[in-house]
C-alpha cells in the first residue's frame, strides 16, 4: 500500500511601496510589493511550509531564519527547491498542489497561468498537477484593506 501525507501552509506579507511583487515566481506590474527577508514571494512559502508540514519537519523559518544575513533577499525559488530536497530524501514526491492567492489588487487572472507553470517547474511537477486560485478578501482585514497579501496551499505527498 503507498503511504500518502497531506500538509497546510499559510503566509502573509505586508505591502510596501519601491518593492517587486513577486507571486509564485512571477514579478508582476504593480505600485507595491512585498516586504520580506527574502523575496516575499507568499505563494513559494506557503507552498514550501505545506511541504514541510506534510513531512512534520517544522516551517521555513527553522531552514531560513530571518536572523540569517546570508538569504536576506533570496529567491524563494531556492527556499521551495530546499523543500524539494528534504521530501525526496524522505522518499517522497509530489502528487499535486492547490494554493489560493488573496489580493485586492493586483488582479491575477491574467498572470494565473505563468503562476502555475513557474511554480510546477521548480516542484518539479506537471502544470496539470497545479492549481492556483486568486481570491479578494472582501476588502476586510490588512488583505482587504491592500495593506497585504496572503496565500494558503495544499499539498499532497506520495511515496516515490
Amino acid at each position: 500500500m503507498m503511504k500518502w501525507r497531506v500538509g497546510y501552509g499559510e503566509d502573509i506579507h505586508r505591502l510596501v511601496p519601491d518593492k517587486r511583487l513577486i507571486i509564485c515566481g512571477v514579478e508582476l506590474p504593480f505600485h507595491m510589493g512585498l516586504e520580506g527577508h527574502s523575496d516575499a514571494d507568499v505563494g513559494y512559502h506557503a507552498v514550501s511550509d505545506a511541504i514541510l508540514g506534510a513531512l512534520a519537519l517544522g516551517d521555513i523559518g527553522k531552514y531560513f531564519p530571518p536572523s540569517d544575513e546570508s538569504t536576506e533577499g533570496i529567491d524563494s525559488a531556492i527556499i521551495v527547491s530546499k523543500c524539494i530536497s528534504l521530501m525526496k530524501e524522505k522518499g517522497y514526491r509530489i502528487n499535486n498542489v492547490d494554493v489560493i492567492i488573496y489580493t485586492e489588487a493586483p488582479k491575477l487572472r491574467n498572470y494565473i497561468d505563468m503562476m502555475r507553470e513557474s511554480l510546477a517547474k521548480v516542484l518539479e511537477i506537471d502544470v496539470d498537477d497545479v492549481s492556483i486560485k486568486a481570491k479578494t478578501n472582501e476588502k476586510l482585514d490588512a488583505v482587504g484593506l491592500q495593506k497585504a497579501i496572503r496565500s494558503s496551499a495544499i499539498v499532497s505527498l506520495v511515496e516515490d
